[in-house]
């Protein structure tokens, strides 16, 4: 896996995902882009158009936008071009539906093992949530990649007994048409295995029973040939952070069983558990699972995206090693999307951590005789 270049063709928002933990700063990138030219004429007078040209750029900075799935490459052009000087910046827009050439000095095997995922359909959008209390929710699309948000709703409703009660339930019919309509606008039930609908208390059953009612009454097939689909579930709350609980929930679970980011969530689940009950075999930070991966203890290790996007080469191929001699040692690697909840609590414990086969206490005792030695 030395040098070379990919052609690739992103026909989803997901896949401007994928690029951006693809394209490294260093790499070459040859795009289709816009650009203004200057043309003097005869008079001494200027026009400006824009025109479609090629461009190879080194690049210098990428940046991703969550919400629009769209993709920014920062660099200088490398390769002459009749519009765009040598050594000229530019900024490419990558586009859907268009497709755009990386060129690498070293493909390394989980930037590959990246990109085979993203080719591989099974792996694409498995589940929607809708994470709602009384006049909030958010409305999410849950891909083996990222979780992106689809729609906010926010609806004042009147508190109990502030005011007459009628307005109140009109109110909060007004709130469930309003969720009812971003889920038909939003959703695929084509591809979207199942719809958690969470909430405290009984928003969720009333909203569901709402909403069932005017699929009966508008004779709305989508929603009723796919009312086995809904999973209603409890949260703790209607903000999208309860989604991590949504996603440990075991109903939850068993439909998505054969999903990563059920699978990431899981894995991070027994992580947790085996630190409270055998922390021996449960270790997070670069170094501590560096020494159990030297002594081949590493049955599972768990490692954030975040750190194969660093800036530091050296930083980042010591990830790839590890990744690497896990594999070849029999251990399984989860690499966990940080634009899902359970990779954002990954990056929280350094973005590393792995489940031993077997205990090694020696670890902790290593550290704390260092710590003693050092007084």
């Amino acid at each position: 896996m030395g040098r070379g270049k990919m052609v690739l063709l992103p026909d989803e928002g997901e896949d401007m995902w994928h690029t951006y933990n693809i394209v490294m700063e260093g790499d070459r990138l040859r795009a289709s882009t816009i650009r203004k030219v200057q043309q003097a004429s005869v008079t001494g007078s200027s026009t400006s158009s824009r025109v479609r040209t090629t461009i190879t750029i080194q690049v210098e900075a990428i940046t991703f936008d969550t919400g629009a799935c769209m993709l920014r490459v920062k660099g200088r052009n490398v390769e002459e071009n009749q519009y765009i000087k040598m050594g000229a910046y530019h900024t490419v827009d990558l586009e859907l539906n268009r497709k755009f050439t990386i060129f690498k000095e070293q493909w390394d095997s989980v930037t590959i093992e990246r990109v085979e995922t993203a080719c591989d359909p099974a792996a694409h959008a498995d589940l929607a949530a809708v994470v709602m209390q009384e006049g909030l929710a958010f409305v999410c699309l849950i891909t083996s990649a990222m979780t992106v948000d689809r729609a906010k709703i926010v609806y004042n409703i009147p508190k109990k007994g502030k005011a007459d009660d009628t307005q109140r339930k009109k109110a909060i019919t007004k709130y469930y048409d309003q969720v009812m309509t971003a889920i038909l606008r939003h959703l695929n039930f084509d591809v979207v295995k199942a719809v958690v609908i969470a909430s405290p208390g009984f928003v969720k059953d009333q909203f569901f029973d709402h909403m069932m009612k005017n699929a009966v009454q508008t004779d709305n097939k989508l929603l009723l040939e796919n009312k086995s689909k809904f999973v209603l579930v409890h949260s703790s709350s209607g903000f999208k952070h309860s989604l991590r609980e949504v996603l440990e929930d075991p109903a939850v679970a068993m439909r998505l069983s054969d999903t990563k980011a059920a699978g990431e969530t899981k894995a991070l689940q027994q992580f947790m558990s085996l630190l409270a009950s055998d922390p021996d075999r449960a270790y997070y930070g670069i170094k501590h699972v560096e020494r159990a991966n030297d002594s081949q203890a590493i049955e599972t290790l768990l490692v954030s995206d975040t750190l194969f996007r660093s800036k530091d080469l050296a930083e980042r191929q010591r990830y790839v090693r590890l990744v690497d001699s896990v594999k070849e040692n029999g251990g399984e690697v989860r690499i966990f999307s940080s634009l899902h909840v359970s990779g954002e609590q990954l990056d929280q414990m350094t973005g590393v951590a792995a489940l031993l086969r077997f205990p090694m206490p020696e670890i902790e005792e290593e550290d704390h005789s260092l710590d003693s030695d050092s007084e």
